[in-house]
């Protein structure tokens, strides 16, 4: 899959807006980062990911707290490593 358009990745940026400064702190640095070079199913799976709730999110972008189904995927588990580096 091709990299996103423009409108997709406002869109990806709209979405991850969080209750918790730490978790738009840590997903802003992320996609400053990488949000050009995101597919769709990058894209796909962040939006699956925002779907947890924030203080589960946090838990799980510091590590102390393990992903379960259905978040637990490989390509899931990559995006998460890339937020926590």
């Amino acid at each position: 899959m091709g990299t996103l358009s423009d409108s997709e990745r406002d869109l990806l940026r709209w979405r991850s807006r969080r209750g918790l400064l730490e978790n738009d702190l840590i997903i802003t640095k992320f996609l400053d980062q990488y949000e050009s070079s995101l597919t769709q199913d990058d894209a796909r799976n962040l939006m699956t990911l925002f779907e947890l709730d924030d203080n589960t999110l946090l838990q799980v972008l510091l590590g102390t707290e393990v992903l379960e189904s259905p978040y637990d995927s490989l390509e899931i588990q990559r995006l998460v490593k890339l937020m926590q580096s």
